[in-house]
């Protein structure tokens, strides 16, 4: 039955995605270029009603069943409007965190999905008591907007929220958490079947109807497969979803070294950089999708080690996401600690 909910939303993507395209040429819902996009011409954007349709086609066909799903499915449904509301108006950056907090809350309350603890790999446990709500909610926006942040080139955030969301299938396998492995694979369907006409040269853009959708429910299922586990576990969707991790907390150092507001969009995120150095656009895409890949092969890798495997893991990735980050100038031309040790060693 899975299989044959994975089918019809992938084949519900494909049909929904042309028919949102011409709604949105009709109602205006368009993304004019300008010298912060890559795009030179006027795009559709409300490519998001398309996954969420699809998705929602082959939930119900599914219906997975878990006490928090409903509160999930309203949290979804205030986060789309929120998306769409952007997409169709451009409202403010506050009124946008004002919905996806207004959705966070939603499943955190109603849905009852919050981290109340974390085991320590050495032994001990830290109980988060009445700061698991606040933590809760601030991994659900901080993720949700990890992925609004890399929709900046043609099938960029629906391929890497298509890995994550496969990585994120098979790891629900093995903990193992049936609602998670059914929802994220369906959901991974309906965004693959989008990016059929989302990849370069794109027909339409998901926009954020599509991107704070996708955001809000990586977030919310990797919380609900990992949630209150031991710390090395916690740390496995952050590995999971390490490209659009990395690339937010780059953004931030990047902005605080130049002394700029923290939510000041600019042109230096990793598609920037990797565009910049000399990649085309499909060569960019092709590469944060091995990235993606890579980071959801570890995830796996990790869950798997022992404790000390872990962590040797974790550092040697840490070390090689930092090289990445200094060779390509994510978080600034002149930041470059370890390559500017290395050369000293040299001399």
């Amino acid at each position: 039955m899975l299989f044959l909910a994975i089918v019809v939303a992938f084949v519900a993507s494909i049909i929904l995605t042309p028919l949102v395209r011409k709604l949105a040429f009709r109602i205006g819902a368009v993304d004019h270029p300008n010298y912060r996009k890559v795009h030179m011409s006027v795009m559709p954007r409300i490519g998001g009603l398309a996954i969420f349709g699809a998705f929602l086609i082959g939930y119900i066909l599914l219906r997975p069943e878990d006490s928090h799903a409903t509160g999930i499915l309203v949290g979804a449904a205030i986060i789309l409007v929120t998306g769409f509301l952007d997409d169709m108006l451009e409202i403010t950056a506050k009124a946008k965190v004002l919905g996806q907090l207004a959705a966070a809350i939603v499943v955190v309350t109603w849905g009852g999905l919050q981290i109340e603890f974390i085991n320590f790999p050495f032994g001990g446990q830290l109980e988060f008591g009445y700061l698991s709500i606040p933590i809760t909610i601030l991994w659900i926006i901080g993720i949700t907007n990890a992925i609004n942040l890399i929709d900046g080139l043609d099938g960029l955030a629906a391929g890497v929220s298509t890995i994550a969301l496969m990585a994120l299938s098979v790891m629900a396998i093995i903990v193992p958490n049936p609602f998670v492995v059914a929802t994220a694979a369906i959901l991974a369907a309906s965004s693959f079947g989008f990016l059929f006409f989302n990849f370069h040269p794109a027909k339409i853009f998901m926009g954020d109807t599509g991107s704070l959708f996708l955001g809000y429910m990586i977030s919310v299922l990797a919380l609900l497969g990992f949630k209150s586990v031991a710390m090395i576990s916690l740390i496995i969707p952050v590995i999971m979803l390490g490209v659009p991790i990395f690339d937010t907390f780059f953004a931030i150092v990047r902005r605080i070294r130049m002394k700029q507001k923290i939510s000041a969009p600019d042109k230096s995120h990793l598609h920037h950089c990797l565009l910049r150095i000399g990649f085309s656009h499909r060569q960019t895409v092709l590469i944060i999708y091995g990235l993606a890949i890579l980071f959801g092969v570890a995830a796996i890798l990790f869950s798997q080690a022992t404790v000390w495997g872990s962590i040797i893991l974790l550092v040697v990735m840490l070390l090689a996401v930092e090289l990445f980050v200094e060779l390509i100038g994510l978080a600034g031309a002149n930041y470059r600690p370890i390559l500017n040790l290395v050369r000293m060693i040299g001399k």
